[in-house]
């Protein structure tokens, strides 16, 4: 199995903590040069020496704010400029819980902006470098809801979903090109999202977090939450050689939850 990824540069989204961390951990591992995007300066420096590495390969970081669009592309512009991109892995916190009827208008817009503008324009700056080299992969953490909407997360439910048609529709129009794009849709993960949900439903509901916790866990198969590194894993996978033949995907990492087929 060909999982080599030596002489790859990937762009890691929220590399400084949870999935997107674990991602661009595993693709260090499998050979990949890597830079990471967040906003957060020291936790970025931090993140990037703990990259694995074979003593010749190039890691980085870039500082940069998905909801100020102009600005992040043209960041990514200058990193491409001198080293080109071939895996994408687009990878947003999500938006606040609450039901979809009674968010506001700003909320849907805000979303839309960090989740499916900023995967865009990352996408336009990247996408010239995978053409010349012939290959590319493009890899959007995104949520099991878009195939069954989790309750309280009316927002998130709706922008992931636009998400998930984009890269569907991205899949069919590059695939000529050497480029993969699919979509990863972690299950209950221990990452800072998970914290934020457990803490909202417990606000709502005036249980403690803990059986909201047991609650969720009921759902869930194998009976825990998952780690991130398990999500990063097949994240990683999706971005080697071995997965040249998986593309348009929606690939769910959640312990059994979902029910459907």
């Amino acid at each position: 199995m060909d999982l080599n990824l030596f002489g790859k540069h990937a762009l890691v989204c929220g590399g400084s903590e949870g999935i997107g961390r674990a991602a661009a951990i595993e693709l260090a591992a499998l050979g990949a040069d890597v830079t990471l995007l967040a906003r957060r300066e020291d936790a970025l420096r931090e993140a990037v020496a703990a990259l694995p590495t074979n003593g010749t390969q190039r890691h980085g970081y870039l500082i940069a704010d998905v909801s100020q669009t102009q600005a992040l592309a043209d960041a990514v512009a200058a990193l491409v400029a001198t080293n080109p991109v071939h895996i994408l892995l687009n990878n947003t916190g999500g938006p606040p819980g609450g039901g979809a009827h009674s968010a506001e208008i700003a909320a849907y817009l805000d979303a839309f902006n960090k989740h499916l503008i900023a995967n865009h324009a990352l996408l336009q700056a990247v996408l010239p470098g995978m053409r010349d080299a012939g290959w590319g992969r493009i890899v959007n953490v995104i949520s099991t809801s878009v195939y069954e909407p989790i309750p309280n997360l009316g927002v998130s439910n709706t922008i992931r979903g636009a998400v998930a048609s984009w890269a569907k529709t991205l899949s069919r129009e590059l695939a000529g090109d050497g480029i993969t794009v699919n979509n990863v849709l972690p299950g209950y993960t221990r990452t800072q999202r998970l914290d934020q949900i457990l803490a909202d439903r417990s606000a709502a509901s005036g249980k403690s977090e803990d059986d909201i916790a047991k609650a969720m866990l009921a759902s869930v198969p194998v009976g825990r939450f998952a780690d991130a590194a398990e999500i990063g894993g097949v994240i990683a996978f999706l971005c080697t050689p071995a997965a040249a033949y998986v593309n348009g995907q929606s690939i769910a990492v959640d312990g059994g939850r979902m029910q459907s087929i």
